[in-house]
């Protein structure tokens, strides 16, 4: 069976690291799995670039007259939520792809001008679509900030800050709409519980067979270590409770929750506590925070996430809206405890007061709770084991990989019995 998975990038960004581990674990087990992306920045065979030059030939298009796409230059009250119209085309990729001949296309993140949306429906083989976000069943928005429009047909829509009905998200999801009419043999992967539902009641995803299989991670790259030498290599005080996170790099993202963590440390209370940040320097106005602040940059390897999971004492990931968060599930997996809302995916790999905290939706006093009852927690190592046991039992994989392959088998069974056109 030759699988073919699909990406914009292969390990740059969290659904690409996601769809690189499931190509990685399928191929592990004996699956002929390849990977086809227009930006590599792996040295790993199996992933084939589509396009070396593809920064090039992108810019050249946003200088164009199709920039008026790409900047969405005409909704400046536009919110920070990222918006993909899909409309240029400067590639044959669906090409490539038919080349290739795959028994299964597996999609998953597609979008940063990889494919034009009518050219998904080129696609000759039977398609997997995992969704990472919204953008497959909206009219362009990668989150809906909670508007619901997609559940009919888009327009009015709040992340453009429109009023218009017939906006550019309408238009979008007409284009979606009449494209996805055409293919009749796609099935429609939702990582969570939260973002299947959410393809179930939409309109562009009402007919299709949803089913629900998380991402994959591999257990052995991410298990607790010491935490006294995890610490030492990064220079973390010892004798200090820290709490971890990622989001003071995406402050400009309100989705990642940013202010409602700050406002969450600063009700911690605690003379031993210190915050640990990845994912950007220290800016040069750091914001205003009770506790000292270790900042350390990015870190783009498993091992050193791995080092930092177990150097920390909690996790926390204070997110808005969220599927299925790769930074949890790595935390999880090393055996740190997190704290977050009860939002999405977040429920998923949580068990409240269990392997870690779900705090109220959006109420920073209770997420500050939820630190202060992880950080001294009686049972505190209890909860750290059955953080590691849930990632075991659930999202190891070698156990998730086999419920893909047998999906794969289902359809390339189906498709041969039923000699069902593929588009």
């Amino acid at each position: 069976m030759n699988i073919l998975i699909v990406n914009t990038y292969d390990i740059d960004g969290g659904a690409a690291r996601a769809a690189y581990r499931l190509h990685r674990s399928l191929f592990d087990e004996g699956i002929d799995s390849q990977m086809l992306v227009i930006g590599k920045h792996s040295d790993d065979f199996t992933v084939l670039s589509f396009a070396q030059n593809f920064g090039r030939i992108k810019n050249r298009l946003r200088n164009s007259q199709f920039r008026f796409f790409d900047s969405i230059k005409n909704y400046p009250t536009k919110t920070k939520t990222l918006f993909s119209p899909s409309f240029l085309k400067y590639s044959n990729i669906a090409d490539s792809i038919n080349e290739i001949n795959p028994d299964i296309v597996h999609l998953h993140w597609i979008c940063n001008e990889m494919i034009r949306i009518e050219d998904i429906a080129k696609i000759q083989a039977p398609i997997v679509w995992s969704l990472h976000d919204m953008w497959a069943f909206s009219g362009g928005c990668h989150y809906d900030e909670e508007c619901g429009r997609y559940i009919d047909s888009c327009g009015k829509c709040k992340v453009l800050g429109s009023k218009i009905d017939n906006d550019l998200s309408k238009i979008v999801f007409k284009r979606k709409q009449k494209t996805f009419s055409k293919i009749s043999n796609m099935t429609v992967v939702g990582l969570s519980d939260w973002i299947s539902s959410c393809a179930k009641n939409s309109s562009l995803f009402k007919d299709n067979k949803i089913v629900t299989l998380p991402n994959p991670i591999d257990s052995n790259k991410f298990k607790c270590l010491d935490k006294n030498y995890s610490r030492d290599v990064f220079s973390l005080p010892a004798d200090k409770k820290l709490i971890l996170s990622s989001v003071f790099g995406t402050t400009s993202d309100p989705r990642k929750g940013f202010q409602k963590l700050q406002e969450a440390i600063n009700k911690v209370q605690g003379n031993d506590v210190e915050l640990v940040v990845f994912g950007c320097s220290q800016p040069e106005f750091p914001s205003e925070l009770k506790f000292k602040t270790h900042y350390l940059g990015h870190l783009y390897d498993d091992t050193s996430l791995q080092i930092l999971y177990s150097a920390c004492d909690v996790m926390v990931v204070p997110s808005l809206q969220e599927n299925l968060s790769n930074t949890i599930m790595e935390s999880l997996s090393c055996a740190t405890p997190v704290v977050a809302f009860s939002i999405g995916g977040n429920r998923d790999m949580i068990e409240h007061k269990k392997n870690g905290y779900l705090a109220n939706c959006f109420d920073t006093t209770d997420l500050a709770n939820g630190i202060e009852w992880v950080i001294n927690n009686d049972d505190y190592f209890k909860l750290c084991n059955n953080a590691r046991s849930k990632v075991l039992a659930e999202f190891e994989c070698s156990i998730v990989v086999k419920k893909y392959i047998q999906l794969y088998e289902e359809i390339v069974s189906n498709n041969l019995l039923t000699g069902k056109p593929l588009v």
